[in-house]
């Protein structure tokens, strides 16, 4: 009897969710993301749905797991007379990506909400018991939790930040805790955080004034019957973060914030031949360099290539390269090319001693879960926090791309290579990652299900979420209590020149006498 309540109960624990799962950023590593997490909770035995410019070329046969692809976004992205070279971004003033993240936040809303299979979805009278959204500057796009009247999920790639945090009234004094546009630690000298708290002031007046009103026009365009935009972002029941403490530093979380960092890594699959035989041959070991998904590597100067192949054709490893071009002039003998590598199964080799890396989020987490040393060449974005992280922790070194040449190159490979410190520190903090009472996927699929099964947890939601922000900031705490001081120094003020006055007057009096 015992045994029939007990399947019983795995078998109600376990009922099928409809799940909407939207990542709408035309980036292959947030795909990525999003197409692991859906693979997860299909996997789970979840009707999942999931939204993106991208397509997965093998979808999950356990489960149920239908996309919905915003054709064309992905394609246009890449077209030569659209395609930025990301390396003109490395020296950007951080300040100027407020008004950047403003104009890709609105094309990226925009082009989701127009696109005719998106259109074909909310005409499909489909129904989700949730909706995931990738917190992404898109806010406009949680109007698909009050759509379909379920509870709203939210994703952030690139973990806690000035992005989320407010949304969800968690705590993040910029005392110690930097942007993630700036290549500060914890431990910032007064000039940088002053700087990371005017960077922080300003893009929360930038938000409110700029970006929410343009949002929530754009919402109402295709929504004219949704409530106003601030009544919709608020309401996430539980925010995952890409992100854990071997990772990242360690932050103030309030109950709705889960992380999740590394639930995108599988176990190693078995290389391709040709990359197996490069592998298990390198008697050296292997330099893995990759600069990720979204810049081109063959962009970089003809001084930055020259003196990478100066370093590698000093060095007694083998390199694969990861390389955008079917060649390239003056590629020293030990460096193979090729335009992809199954980078986690690389990475989870014996034989990879290193890797050069931009500094993405993903790769950061792949290289610490497999607990291999890194060389960062951070461009833009969270690569530069990420960069100084792991130079910090000791794990890695980091040199500028723009000041890249032979010396810095070659002394830096010489250390990472030789000095056993960096391999420790990269394996005491991968063991940190894998030291978890949970896996983080099946961590994400029981937040998932406990949001469904307690339709939308708002015991999780702290106060501070509906608090105006004055009242947050305590700013009429504040204004009423330098009033009562001000106020008891002008009484003060009065009743002393009052008293003097008498004084002064009484001795008058004295002195005619």
């Amino acid at each position: 009897m015992k045994l029939i309540v007990s399947f019983t109960l795995l078998f109600a624990a376990a009922k099928c969710s409809r799940i909407l799962i939207v990542f709408p950023m035309v980036g292959r590593s947030h795909y990525i993301l999003g197409n692991a997490f859906g693979k997860g909770l299909a996997d789970a035995g979840h009707d999942v749905t999931m939204l993106s410019p991208f397509e997965d070329k093998k979808p999950p046969k356990n489960g149920k797991y239908t996309e919905v692809v915003l054709t064309g976004l992905s394609e246009e992205e890449n077209k030569p007379k659209t395609l930025a070279n990301l390396l003109d971004l490395e020296n950007m003033n951080p300040f100027w990506y407020i008004p950047l993240v403003n104009i890709l936040g609105t094309e990226i809303t925009r082009n989701t909400f127009a696109h005719p299979n998106f259109q074909k979805l909310l005409k499909s009278n489909q129904t989700f018991d949730a909706v995931i959204i990738e917190q992404f500057n898109n806010d406009a796009l949680k109007v698909l939790a009050h759509h379909y009247k379920a509870p709203l999920i939210t994703f952030s790639t690139v973990g806690a930040s000035v992005w989320v945090n407010p949304l969800v009234g968690n705590p993040s004094p910029p005392s110690y805790i930097p942007e993630i546009f700036f290549d500060f630690t914890h431990n910032m000298t007064f000039w940088q955080k002053l700087t990371n708290w005017l960077f922080r002031i300003s893009y929360e007046l930038n938000r409110h004034l700029i970006f929410f009103p343009a949002q929530n026009k754009l919402m109402h365009e295709y929504f004219p019957d949704a409530p106003d935009l601030s009544d919709i972002i608020y309401n996430s029941s539980v925010l995952f973060l890409n992100s854990h403490e071997s990772i990242n530093q360690p932050i103030p979380h309030v109950p709705c914030m889960i992380d999740i960092g590394g639930f995108h890594v599988n176990a190693p699959k078995e290389l391709p031949k040709d990359l197996k035989d490069f592998l298990d041959g390198a008697e050296e070991g292997v330099v893995y360099f990759s600069m990720g998904s979204n810049i081109k590597p063959s962009q970089i100067s003809d001084n930055q290539k020259k003196a990478l192949h100066q370093a590698f054709g000093k060095i007694k490893q083998k390199v694969l390269w990861k390389w955008d071009e079917d060649s390239i002039e003056g590629k020293p003998d030990n460096v193979k090319l090729g335009k992809w590598f199954p980078q986690a199964d690389i990475l989870a080799h014996p034989n990879t001693k290193l890797f050069i890396t931009h500094g993405g989020l993903l790769s950061t987490t792949e290289t610490i879960y497999h607990g291999v040393p890194v060389l960062a060449l951070p461009v833009f974005a969270d690569q530069k926090m990420n960069a100084a992280r792991a130079t910090l922790d000791g794990y890695g070194l980091t040199i500028k791309l723009s000041e890249l040449d032979e010396e810095k190159l070659s002394s830096a490979l010489d250390n990472l290579l030789n000095d056993p410190r960096y391999r420790d520190n990269a394996k005491m903090r991968s063991n940190l990652m894998h030291d978890r009472p949970v896996k983080p996927m099946d961590l994400a699929v029981y937040w998932t299900e406990f949001v469904i099964k307690h339709k939308g947890a708002p015991h999780l939601r702290v106060a501070g979420v509906d608090l105006p922000w004055y009242k947050y900031l305590l700013l009429d705490v504040i204004s009423f209590t330098l009033l009562c001081i001000i106020s008891l120094l002008v009484i003060i003020y009065m009743v002393i020149k009052r008293i003097l006055g008498a004084i002064l007057k009484t001795r008058g009096k004295v002195k005619k006498n």
